[in-house]
């Protein structure tokens, strides 16, 4: 009896931390013992844990994330303490998730969170809602005597990017502003907000009350510039995904909001490649002379609608990456590799991975291993015979990453190509990416995920871009102001006034 008591005490805890609210009370024992195996599950099996970050840099925010334990006491503090490590790193495909039954118990809070959407114009944060309690377009100075650059700043260990790159977490954080202030700073009834009104000098201060957590998130669907600034297109129609367009004889706009459209084998790849063909014969029969490529809204998808889309905007021949590697000979620490295939069949899948990790990470060097280079990766490519010849004007925002970038850095790298608009989240020369891995922490439940393929970009060098950043765009044009409460297109607007000056 005493034996069976144990053991439901033992289950009981065990399971509390991911069963209970996120501000309950969580062991620094348990702390400890999730944080070493993290650290444990990066350096054995994330091949992008140096790529932005020196083994002593590393070594520096553990001993910190060491130290922050000490002082902390509660589930909530212990995430945001794996937030900023997995943040660190530099790698716009590391996530840090929740586990489900506390992200339920989030969603189904009645109160505690800042109302309003927020959106970042002109090196401001303005509201981003009309007929609330605070007018649109009101510049945010403080929340509770907090800075809004303070907060913003607390916020970026939420969002992850390439790099240094910060530009991208305003995506993140114009999307989920309440929710990361609700994980940072916990539940509020109210807020006190000190703002800037449209007029000069406005300051005012304002108490609101705080709204659920679908609250919030009706505010974000209702938000003054959800139809100009719409955040994921994979579940868009097949036909809603890329259009072209002529604005006149000698300009033409081509527009891809995503590459998530199937691999080489899928039906929607083959409608795609058709729409490239037919579009890209009739540019050159209509001998149109300017191209606008707007990837704004592409966050990546699947390959090869990257690179076919490229081979009808290059004069070169070209490769996916110029080389890739892995860290491990064999998936690490399986004991906490969290999959949802079921435990039966786990051994197949693992066995069916490492299988495939061997037979295209064949060369040893250093203890990497890199990808052969008769891989599909290392294919060179050529231009379709259709390829456009004439002057490129790429647009770019911070919104795009993964295969998204990648296609946007290959094509800025273009000797015919200019680009406008803002840095991106992807990196110009690299990435971690194509297969993601997901590990599950023993104690908090908590589960990282983060991609193994280590890989250099095939684009030229360039004075203008900067190792460990997004894509620096020739001309930084961001939407002023003045367009936003317009609802106009800054930047597009540059690029025509640029090609009708040219």
């Amino acid at each position: 009896m005493k034996n069976a008591t144990s053991l439901l005490i033992f289950i009981l805890l065990s399971n509390f931390a991911f069963s209970q609210s996120i501000d309950d009370v969580f062991s620094q024992k348990n702390m400890r013992e999730d944080l070493a195996i993290f650290k444990e599950i990066r350096v054995k099996a994330n091949s992008g844990l140096y790529k932005y970050r020196t083994k002593a840099q590393i070594d520096s925010i553990y001993n910190w994330a060491d130290k922050e334990i000490t002082t902390s006491s509660s589930y909530r503090e212990f995430y945001n303490i794996i937030c900023q490590l997995t943040n660190f790193e530099g790698s716009v495909h590391n996530e840090t998730f929740l586990p489900k039954k506390i992200i339920q118990k989030l969603r189904k809070e009645t109160s505690g969170y800042f109302p309003f959407p927020v959106k970042w114009i002109d090196g401001k944060w303005l509201i981003n809602f009309e007929n609330g309690a605070i007018p649109l377009g009101s510049e945010l100075i403080s929340i509770d005597n907090v800075s809004i650059e303070e907060i913003i700043s607390n916020f970026n260990k939420y969002y992850t990017t390439d790099g240094d790159n910060l530009t991208g977490k305003r995506i993140g954080i114009r999307t989920n502003f309440a929710k990361y202030y609700r994980l940072h700073y916990g539940l509020k009834n109210q807020f006190t907000v000190n703002y800037k009104g449209r007029k000069p000098n406005s300051l005012e201060t304002k108490v609101i009350e705080s709204v659920s957590y679908s609250g919030y998130y009706a505010n974000f669907i209702k938000r003054y510039s959800a139809n100009f600034d719409n955040i994921y297109y994979a579940d868009l129609p097949e036909d809603k995904k890329y259009n072209y367009k002529k604005i006149n004889d000698s300009i033409g706009v081509l527009t891809i909001y995503t590459f998530v459209m199937g691999n080489e084998n899928s039906k929607e790849h083959h409608t795609y490649v058709a729409f490239l063909d037919s579009i890209f014969t009739t540019i050159k029969k209509e001998e149109v002379k300017n191209l606008i490529v707007d990837v704004r809204q592409n966050g990546g998808g699947t390959d090869p609608n990257d690179l076919v889309t490229y081979s009808y905007l290059t004069q070169r021949n070209f490769q996916e990456n110029k080389q890739a590697w892995i860290s491990f000979k064999k998936i690490p620490l399986l004991k906490y590799y969290d999959s949802k295939i079921q435990r039966f069949l786990r051994p197949l899948f693992i066995g069916k991975f490492n299988k495939e990790f061997q037979e295209i990470f064949t060369k040893e060097i250093d203890d990497k291993l890199y990808q052969d280079e008769n891989s599909d990766d290392h294919k060179v490519r050529t231009p379709n015979t259709n390829a456009f010849k004439g002057k490129i004007y790429l647009l770019t925002s911070p919104a795009i990453a993964s295969a998204g970038s990648l296609f946007a850095s290959m094509l800025a790298g273009n000797t015919n190509t200019t680009t406008v608009g803002e840095e991106t989240m992807g990196g110009y020369y690299g990435h971690n990416g194509h297969t993601p891995m997901e590990y599950k922490l023993p104690d908090s439940k908590i589960v990282t995920q983060f991609s193994v393929v280590n890989l250099d970009q095939d684009v030229l060098k360039k004075e203008n871009q900067i190792f460990g950043r997004g894509i620096i765009p020739d001309f930084n044009v961001r939407q002023t102001y003045e367009d936003y409460l317009k609802q106009e297109d800054t930047q597009m607007k540059f690029v025509l006034e640029l090609i009708n000056a040219n």
